[in-house]
């Protein structure tokens, strides 16, 4: 795979013999690659390999040439080493990482998922008053079929656009599937209105306006209106409110609240407060809804594995993250069916949801973790490789992060800003929030003595939460086990200033790593990698506890039972969806593998004597991958064959909740210390039990 690096007009301090040598191939430093010498491009596409141009600003006029290029059939990839780190302040120390990201680069492409579809034919709804939704109509109407709510104000004479009015009831769905439902519940029929102004002009208390409703609160029943409208017969003050429902694909509002106040509105879906509707942002709108007619794709971000859900068991709600995160409103408990159910076409891929499940029933499908961990193992080796020490992961969004980082290279490059340091290494991911602590801690056991990630304006307030509180998790594990830290930290960056600022001083936080790197894979199993990272980790550790305290919330733990108050009934056991509470078939015994549990809660919430608490810890001994006993009593033997049928405790619990009762008297309680089979024998052989074969 060739790969072509150029120092931009000789604006960087580029090393092809040091970066050959660490990817193992030779290197020729360009100059001009986009101009005078793009017969060097020309003559590696034509190679039939995949080739690497280490260039992201000229990807339109590369892409172009390689069209233009007579053989030319190699994929081309693109690789961003100037702003990244070509044009930072200590670019000549930057060697390591810029061989890094040319080795990522070289990775194959992440599989392809699923895709959602969405189908859109341009039929949009304007909501808002009367004259503003007009003048975005005219604006819009030669590429939209436009159909307008009315929400007060004036209208023009001439109707252009059809015109619907009344109390919207709800309005929900998403791109190409809105779903609008409203009452008409004002007098006036605004198919059977004519627009003549007879209405308005007779009305005394003024209480009709121009958009042709009338404000009942204003308006004091002499009803001179309906005598104006006589012949038309569009005003009826006794006509009951009207149902209706329509579809459409896009929605503008242009109302103060919107329709969908979650952080990230279903796609389709434009709200455009009074304030903004001659700003910036109103241009946008309008091209962006210009754009959105016909057939669009987008990856299915996750994978749901419903056998690993902590949700719920036996309609009792246990693990609650991935609702609670979701900023979209795309996830949904579905208790009778023991799952959660998550809507695609709303889901919009940040990913919150998998960094926060406990067992990794929800996983991040784009791309999946072990592409992702491959790449962060490629950074860090090739950046141990080529001499660096204490490489820094910096995880950025694709979109607003790599747009910061890009613009920080450009200040300093005009020396406004020191760029980004030579030992931080950005890696562009969907979302910041689609990482959790088995590849941060992944990262750390293969070497990286940090990981940031970088939020911006667009994240949520609960994804800065939820990462936060997975950071608090992650760290408590590393300070256990002896490594000096910090290992992960959370930057707040709206601008390059911002972000200079960050980066100078995350460039000296540098954690302890283990001495030999960890060489395992990422598994598509998140418990499965946890489990790879923490044993790495507590092999290598420079401090061996016995068990290290976590916060509240986090994924391990240990599951403590009252023995004066638990009867081995196993309800918790059935309730369990990660198996780490277990029965034994030959002994009344409850047993528990730590390492499988999850503290999803499960088991404390459907315990009926609540005999369960948690305890979030990581326990280091090897027990802690074992089946232990936590509660164990005597069995209790039929009184009629001696067979071992319950516990001496749970009998007896039930003898004593039952004594009382009508039902259970004499015989009747006798029958309850006995197994199921002598039970049946003494009903069919006692004399005294009525049958309903008897005359």
């Amino acid at each position: 795979m060739p790969t072509l690096i150029c120092d931009c007009n000789k604006t960087m301090p580029l090393d092809p013999k040091a970066l050959g040598k660490t990817l193992d191939e030779p290197l020729t430093l360009h100059s001009t690659l986009c101009r005078r010498e793009a017969g060097a491009f020309q003559q590696a596409v034509k190679s039939g390999d995949d080739v690497v141009v280490a260039c992201t600003q000229e990807k339109r006029l590369f892409g172009e040439l390689g069209q233009q290029t007579e053989g030319a059939v190699s994929p081309i990839r693109f690789v961003n080493i100037r702003e990244t780190g070509g044009w930072s302040k200590d670019a000549r120390g930057a060697m390591p990482k810029i061989a890094a990201l040319l080795a990522a680069a070289k990775l194959p492409e992440p599989e392809p998922v699923p895709t959602v579809t969405y189908k859109s034919a341009g039929r949009l709804l304007l909501i808002g008053p009367l004259e503003e939704a007009e003048r975005f109509a005219h604006v819009i109407g030669d590429a939209l079929d436009i159909t307008i709510f009315s929400r007060g104000g004036s209208g023009e004479q001439e109707r252009r656009y059809p015109i619907v009015g009344g109390r919207i009831e709800s309005l929900t769905g998403w791109l190409g599937a809105f779903q609008l439902a409203w009452s008409q519940d004002n007098p006036i029929d605004l198919d059977l209105c004519t627009r003549c102004n007879a209405c308005v002009a007779a009305c005394p208390e003024q209480a009709i306006g121009l958009d042709y409703q009338v404000d009942l609160q204003a308006c004091k029943s002499h009803r001179a209106c309906v005598k104006a409208c006589d012949v038309a017969g569009a005003i009826d003050f006794a006509r009951e409110p009207v149902a209706h429902t329509d579809t459409f694909d896009l929605v503008l509002d242009l109302r103060r609240q919107p329709a969908f106040v979650q952080h990230a509105p279903p796609q389709g879906y434009f709200h455009l407060p009074p304030e903004q509707e001659n700003g910036p942002r109103a241009l946008d709108v309008v091209l962006r809804l210009r754009e959105l007619v016909g057939e669009f794709e987008k990856p299915k971000f996750f994978v749901y594995k419903q056998k690993l859900c902590a949700h719920s068991r036996n309609e009792k709600v246990g693990c609650n993250a991935c609702i609670d995160i979701c900023s979209a409103e795309a996830i949904a408990s579905d208790k009778s069916r023991q799952q959660i159910k998550v809507n695609p076409n709303l889901c919009v891929g940040c990913g919150a949801c998998t960094t926060v499940c406990p067992t990794g029933a929800l996983a991040f499908a784009y791309p999946r973790a072990s592409e992702q961990g491959t790449k962060i193992r490629t950074l860090v080796s090739t950046f141990e490789k080529a001499g660096g020490n204490a490489p820094i992961l910096l995880l950025h969004s694709q979109e607003r992060g790599q747009h910061l980082v890009e613009e920080l290279g450009r200040a300093a490059r005009v020396g406004a800003a020191e760029g980004v340091p030579a030992n931080v290494i950005p890696l562009a991911v969907w979302h910041v929030a689609s990482t959790g602590i088995d590849l941060w801690l992944t990262a750390v056991a293969q070497g990286a003595a940090h990981v940031a990630l970088l939020a911006t304006h667009e994240e949520a307030p609960q994804y800065l939460e939820g990462l936060q509180a997975q950071m608090q998790v992650a760290e408590a594990i590393l300070e256990g086990l002896g490594y000096d830290g910090p290992h992960f930290s959370l930057l707040q960056g709206r601008s390059a200033s911002d972000l200079d600022q960050e980066l100078q001083l995350l460039a000296r936080r540098r954690g302890a790593v283990p001495r030999e790197r960890a060489r395992y894979a990422v598994s598509v199993e998140k418990r499965t990698t946890l489990d790879l990272a923490l044993d790495h980790l507590a092999e290598q550790a420079p401090r061996k506890p016995e068990s290290i305290a976590l916060p509240a919330g986090a994924p391990l733990g240990n599951v403590l039972v009252d023995k004066d108050k638990c009867t081995l009934c196993m309800s918790c056991v059935g309730a369990c969806p990660a198996s780490a509470l277990q029965d034994n078939q030959t002994s009344p015994q409850l047993r528990l593998v730590e390492k499988n549990c999850v503290q999803c809660g499960l088991c404390a919430t459907t315990c009926p004597e609540n005999a369960i608490t948690l305890e979030p810890r990581l326990l280091l001994t090897p027990e802690r991958k074992q089946a232990r006993v936590v509660n164990e009593a005597k069995p209790y033997g039929c009184v009629r064959c001696g067979k071992p049928f319950g516990t001496l405790k749970g009998v007896e619990a039930m003898l004593g909740k039952l004594a009382g009762h009508a039902m259970f008297q004499g015989a009747a309680l006798e029958r309850l210390k006995m197994c199921g089979d002598c039970r049946v024998i003494d009903i069919y052989s006692s004399q005294d039990e009525s049958r309903i074969t008897d005359s």
